[in-house]
């Protein structure tokens, strides 16, 4: 198994494939009266949160206490970062203190990468900047191969706020690493330079998306990163890439209608959709669980 875990592209398809399988014997677990496994014991797993975050952070946390380790979880706020501490020099205190692994959200794209290189411990890209969200691509692709039984030649269709979405980035590579068939879909001030580079076709087209689509995940507009007017309205957003119950009913039969969350309801996504039959959204925050236990189980667990 890799040391780290900075980008799927660190992931080739029979490791990406491991990491999916390990975690559905981990999700057997969550059915027993006693959940915790032993494997981690004696292995400490620090959290290092300088984004606000809710589903990762509790799901990193969640995932390592199962596996019985010791987890410090340390955000920025309120820490020594506050008063001016640099990233090098929480790494060296959190060497000090024998971390084993660290868990780091940073708003600065490369962070991980240059805390890989500070550290001796295991180190976990849990989303860098607007870069890559490496373990959310992992549970998306496990809830799809969940639902639908199988990821190669899905036909994915990614929509919303590629511009700033780390999620979208770390899901093309990895579907397509997979098999998966991904088409970007997006207003052209939402995509960014280059994407013609990437393994994905590109629509402007939501609706002529649709039918051939047996996944759509709808992505959040992240209003917190825009500094411009990247559309006329949020009501003309919504009318042009929102995913409403009509568009949804465009779907074949067995779409999947998914969201990494948060979720701007009635914005991107209608709450009808959100709460429907179709929608993993739900699913993917156990999922994630899961999943995050299987990538600390293969990256620590055979270091014992």
């Amino acid at each position: 198994m890799i040391r780290h875990l900075l980008s799927v592209n660190d992931l080739d398809r029979d490791t990406a494939t491991a990491v999916l399988d390990t975690a559905t014997r981990m999700a057997d677990t969550a059915g027993r009266e006693v959940k915790k496994l032993p494997t981690l014991r004696g292995r400490t797993v620090v959290n290092l949160f300088y984004e606000d975050s809710t589903r990762t952070r509790i799901s990193f946390e969640a995932a390592a206490k199962r596996l019985s380790a010791d987890v410090i979880n340390f955000s920025a706020k309120g820490s020594s970062v506050s008063k001016g501490e640099s990233l090098k020099d929480t790494a060296l205190t959190l060497q000090a203190m024998g971390a084993d692994a660290v868990v780091i959200r940073h708003s600065a794209s490369g962070a991980p990468h240059r805390l890989a290189g500070w550290i001796d411990g295991t180190v976990i890209n849990a989303g860098d900047g607007t870069h890559e969200h490496p373990t959310q691509a992992l549970l998306d692709a496990y809830s799809m191969r969940a639902r639908l039984g199988r990821i190669a030649g899905l036909k994915v269709a990614i929509v919303g706020d590629v511009l700033h979405s780390r999620v979208a980035r770390s899901n093309v590579h990895l579907l397509h690493t997979l098999g998966a068939h991904v088409t970007l879909v997006a207003p052209p001030t939402l995509l960014p330079v280059g994407v013609d580079a990437w393994p994905a076709d590109v629509s402007f087209d939501l609706d002529a998306v649709l039918p051939a689509s047996d996944v759509v995940m709808m992505l959040r507009v992240q209003r917190e990163r825009m500094t411009d007017s990247y559309f006329p309205s949020e009501r003309e957003y919504a009318r042009r890439y929102g995913l409403d119950a009509v568009r949804a009913r465009a779907l074949p039969d067995h779409a999947i209608v998914m969201h990494p969350g948060p979720m701007n309801r009635g914005m991107e996504i209608a709450p009808e959709v959100a709460d429907s039959a179709r929608s993993t959204i739900v699913e993917q925050v156990a999922n994630g669980v899961s999943v995050r236990m299987a990538v600390l189980y293969l990256m620590l667990g055979g270091l014992a």
